[in-house]
């Protein structure tokens, strides 16, 4: 990724921001009857997903069954996971019809202490190419690397047979011009502190299927700013609900069907500047279900929704595939997914591939693919339940 950045010059921080939140809202604002009002937040990067198997399934994972990348999704699920100790590694090329070297690295890792708990580590690293720099007059300042990543380490604990709660702690660091000169003061790293909530529920409902029900409140950590001269800005503070049903066809064969349901708790922008971020934390967190300018109509075009499928045979091989719905006046992400897993013995592989919906040239999304490698550990813990007399 090549940009010329002047000393000075806020285009930089601005461009970071619209092309990682926004960069498929390409809109033909002749066909909408509305005002484009995206909701915006520094770090936009902690909702873009790293998860190969979830990258399949239209971008869900708070209600798909537990694996290693739960602790992104809902942590609550990891006490659940059927593996003792399990790896995932991810990566995820980003923008590829923009530029060709930004790219998401992810390792996560889950170990269970006993029956009842299980604690599980990730990092993410989240590399935006290099910059070329110019001082005020033009010349060469030096290039620089932006970089931005997370560190989570998550606790899970069930309260029954049948439901779990989740906590997740995570350092967060955005370096994206640290040293340059902005409006007067030196552009430094923005960092925050966060946490995740969750909870997640499992059933047996009969001998053929299986019920699952996830919500987590994710990212409640503090404002940041890049500069000691700018307001600070709220982090994608972000509630989901998810469900998911499998059906179990026979011994071999079963199918999942998951839908979900998203929506930052980041105040909506009241003006073309998009000022909100005046706001303290819990104020914009819940006072982001009535603060659209629009009232609950807009509050409702807020909401993203998710739909997908997993088909497994024989607990080896997988198919996926699913739908993520953005409104277009907020954002206007729409795309399919599709994905393919592997598993033998320890060792696991996934495929996703991401196909946008919009009529939108070249999008930036386009072509977007996600791989990874899983290992995994040790005897599976029984999920089923174990039958009452």
């Amino acid at each position: 990724m090549n940009f010329q950045f002047r000393e000075g010059s806020f285009a930089f921080l601005f461009l970071m921001i619209l092309v990682l939140q926004s960069a498929s809202a390409q809109i033909n604002t002749g066909q909408l009857t509305g005002r484009i009002n995206t909701v915006y937040s520094a770090i936009p990067f902690l909702r873009i997903n790293p998860d190969t198997r979830a990258g399949g399934m239209g971008d869900l994972g708070l209600a798909s069954t537990p694996d290693a990348s739960s602790l992104y999704w809902n942590g609550a699920k990891l006490a659940f996971a059927a593996d003792p100790i399990a790896l995932e590694l991810n990566f995820t090329p980003w923008l590829r019809e923009l530029v060709n070297d930004i790219y998401i690295g992810h390792i996560t890792g889950i170990f269970r202490i006993d029956d009842m708990q299980t604690i599980g580590a990730s990092f993410r690293y989240f590399h935006l190419g290099s910059i070329q720099f110019t001082d005020i007059n033009g010349a060469d300042a030096g290039q620089y690397n932006p970089k931005e990543l997370a560190i989570d380490f998550g606790y899970a604990r069930k309260l029954s047979k049948n439901f779990s709660t989740g906590l997740t702690l995570k350092y967060v660091n955005s370096n994206l011009a640290r040293g340059q000169a902005q409006d007067g003061g030196q552009i430094k790293s923005a960092n925050a502190v966060a946490a995740d909530i969750s909870f997640y529920y499992q059933k047996e409902l009969n001998y053929k299927s299986d019920l699952r029900v996830g919500a987590a409140i994710t990212n409640v950590g503090n404002k940041v700013s890049y500069s000691d001269n700018a307001k600070k800005d709220f982090i994608p503070v972000n509630l989901g609900i998810g469900a998911g049903y499998t059906y179990h066809l026979n011994d071999y064969n079963n199918v999942s069907i998951m839908g979900e349901i998203n929506k930052l708790m980041v105040p909506t922008p009241t003006d073309s500047l998009g000022s909100s971020n005046d706001k303290s934390l819990l104020s914009g967190m819940f006072g982001s279900f009535s603060d659209a300018p629009n009232g609950a109509k807009e509050e409702l075009q807020e909401l993203m929704y998710s739909i997908g499928m997993e088909y497994w045979y024989n607990d080896q091989f997988a198919l996926r595939l699913g739908h993520f719905n953005e409104n277009a006046l907020k954002g206007n992400r729409k795309y399919v997914t599709m994905g393919v897993g592997l598993k033998y013995n320890i060792l696991g592989f996934n495929f996703s591939y991401l196909i946008p919906t919009t009529s939108i040239r070249n999008h930036p999304l386009e072509n977007t693919l996600r791989v990874s490698l899983l290992f995994n550990f040790g005897d599976k813990m029984k999920l089923k339940e174990e039958p009452t007399e």
